[in-house]
């Protein structure tokens, strides 16, 4: 019967001790330190601990015991020497979470100035004939008290560190490996390993040199960035890959290894496209998030000078025109950063514009901050804010920009557009401003559709006006600058939250054509880009941004898919839109390019037109405009730029 009873019993006290030390575990390696209590108690019993084991290992146990008083305070006026070096060092902060090589070097300071106090003690005991009362450890007996309490002192170190980096981890723990194995990488496998309960487990790095395969960093291999380090990555069950901020460029161009990737379902973790590590400050693996499709796509990363465009900028007048659009917000975040004497800001949207309004409250609240609801075809309302404000710099940012919109509606386009430009445009050179920076798009190149043709001839409008105030037609100071540039990432006209919002409803994507493709940028690197232009731009240059390389969109919408982690999504071709084409172009082809200081901006070599013809042109243009006759409009607008030919269109007609 007893046995029957023992049994269950025995196991019940082995599961209770057992439950115990689970709690003792928890209690410890949750915490991000042990208390110092427990710290201090364990360093003094050491190094009382070693102060007899010395003796004894010296002089026998017999000698030890008959001598034990005046040993035991010796070795307390030791202690009490270690305890004040342990306070100058600090050796009992951070030892759990944050123990490195720092910790143990400073644990070893504080036990040499200790034991070479005590050697120096040990000369004042026999100078001043206190053996009889006390034995302190002389020269030899020092030494050896030092190398075992720090040898014991490290071990607690080690060995609680080796415990917590372990706490917490489980089989569902994923294994990472670190897309870089220098700086970045390195900082994020330390931040890694730092965080309780531990997140990830680091078992690899990969780098673009060859020379440091095989190689190990923090206990880990480093593997060669090639063609099977996907395979490799499987084969150490790795499910998460870290990509240091200073690889980004590299990696969203190993197009080849993103798919593999995509296709392994191994999650891609990185810092968002818009943000940048300067490689100096802090970095933590929780700055990184799963990536979106336009962290993936090649892109370049583009430098600037941003001290020619704080010369420009700071303590000036500055006036941002479609300032609640995507770029025109941007542009407004931006300068505002190099302290503007005032910052006017104007758009017609007036919700976002009140979002624009709180963002420079919170951010920039020291600013003078003007935020105004009108119209830029409001030209009494327009020429108000100019007498009020003057402004030095105009960038004009404010436009219809949807081409079906503008293919259904081109009147719009041309009073919005078109005379909206030339209403601020007059108004630039009236009150003096130095420079006025046109975001244009490279749809203007070779127009198919209304928008585009707009934005060409706003081009024509801005060009020609410069130049009749350089050759003294017209009179004033304002150089008209120009950028073109192409689709921007994360715009309210982007493919790329339609198709998002398609997944979300289980699809179908749809694409107008396999074929069609586009250029993309980011919107800061576009608006920062817009203001190195209007940095180097003398007047009636169009600046043409080097936009990368093209992107296939059939492409763009099945790696978004393959992101999303869904499954049976159809992609569904619906046809060209009207005034759609399968590609962009930049320039024209009767224009050439020059190179600037600036490797993504070069300068177009444009056909120049007489500002006077251009001023009618706009004129009449308008007038044709008030009547609504779409098929009127769009005629008078291919005559103004005979290169504007239809595409999928009911104005294809007017080519004929």
């Amino acid at each position: 019967m007893w046995a029957l009873v023992k049994g269950p019993v025995q196991k019940k006290i082995v599961n209770n001790r057992m439950n115990l030390l689970q709690k003792i575990s928890k209690w410890i390696f949750s915490r991000g330190t042990l208390p110092y209590w427990c710290i201090i108690v364990y360093d003094s019993i050491t190094v009382v601990a070693s102060g007899y084991f010395v003796y004894y290992l010296q002089h026998g146990f017999q000698n030890l015991v008959e001598n034990i008083s005046r040993v035991s305070l010796g070795i307390g006026l030791c202690f009490a020497v270690y305890m004040i070096a342990f306070i100058l060092f600090h050796t009992f902060n951070g030892v759990l979470r944050f123990s490195s090589f720092i910790d143990l070097r400073r644990v070893a300071y504080s036990t040499f100035t200790a034991s070479f106090a005590v050697c120096v003690l040990h000369q004042v005991q026999v100078k001043c004939g206190l053996t009889p009362y006390l034995l302190i450890p002389r020269f030899f007996s020092g030494v050896q008290i030092f190398i075992t309490a720090t040898m014991f002192m490290w071990a607690l170190r080690i060995i609680v560190k080796i415990l917590h980096d372990n706490y917490g981890k489980s089989d569902d723990t994923p294994n990472v490996f670190i897309y870089d194995c220098m700086q970045g990488g390195v900082a994020l496998a330390k931040s890694v390993r730092s965080q309780s309960p531990s997140r990830y487990t680091v078992t690899g790095f990969i780098s673009a040199d060859k020379a440091m395969t095989s190689s190990r960093l923090l206990g880990e291999k480093v593997y060669y960035d090639d063609d099977s380090i996907v395979e490799t990555m499987l084969q150490n069950k790795v499910k998460v890959l870290l990509v240091s901020p200073l690889q980004t460029e590299r990696f969203t161009h190993r197009t080849s290894l993103i798919n593999a990737l995509i296709a392994a379902k191994i999650k891609i973790m990185m810092m968002p496209s818009a943000e940048e590590w300067d490689g100096k400050s802090p970095l933590s693996h929780t700055q990184l998030h799963e990536v979106d499709i336009e962290d993936l796509l090649p892109r370049d990363k583009i430098e600037v000078d941003m001290n020619a465009i704080k010369d420009m900028l700071t303590g000036r007048r500055i006036l941002i025109t479609g300032a609640a659009g995507s770029i025109g917000s941007e542009m407004a975040r931006q300068v505002a950063t190099f302290a503007p004497a005032e910052l006017v800001l104007v758009d017609q949207a007036e919700t976002p514009m009140h979002d624009v309004r709180l963002y420079m409250a919170r951010n920039h609240s020291d600013l003078k901050v003007w935020t105004i609801v009108g119209s830029i075809t409001n030209q009494s309302q327009m020429e108000d804010i100019f007498s009020a404000h003057k402004p030095e710099f105009v960038f004009h940012a404010a436009a219809y920009k949807h081409v079906p919109m503008m293919e259904d509606n081109p009147a719009m386009a041309v009073q919005n557009n078109v005379y909206g430009t030339r209403v601020i445009a007059d108004l630039a050179v009236k009150f003096g401003t130095k420079k006025f920076v046109m975001i244009s798009t490279d749809k203007a190149v070779n127009p198919t559709n209304v928008m585009g043709c707009s934005k060409r001839i706003c081009e024509i409008y801005c060009q020609s006006l410069n130049k009749a105030i350089q050759d003294g037609e017209v009179k004033g100071i304002t150089q008209f600058i120009t950028t073109r540039f192409g689709n921007v990432l994360g715009s309210n006209g982007s493919v790329i939250p339609l198709f998002k919002e398609q997944i979300r409803k289980g699809g179908p994507v749809t694409v107008t054509h396999k074929d069609i493709i586009r250029f993309f940028m980011l919107i800061p690197e576009a608006c920062r880009l817009v203001l190195e232009a209007g940095t180097m731009g003398n007047g009636g240059e169009i600046f043409v941004f080097d936009m990368g390389e093209p992107v296939r969109i059939a492409d763009l919408a099945q790696r978004m898919i393959d992101l999303s982690g869904a499954k049976n999504i159809e992609i569904k071709y619906t046809g060209l839109r009207d005034g759609e084409k399968l590609y962009e172009e930049v320039l024209n082809d009767a224009e050439q390019t020059k190179p600037t200081v600036h490797p993504k901006i070069k300068v177009a070599a444009v056909r120049e037109y007489s500002y006077e013809l251009a001023l009618q042109n706009e004129k009449d243009l308008y007038e044709i405009s008030l009547n609504y006759d779409d098929m009127a409009i769009v005629k008078k607008m291919k005559e103004i730029v005979p290169e504007y030919k239809s595409r999928h269109s009911k104005y294809e007609v007017l080519d004929m």
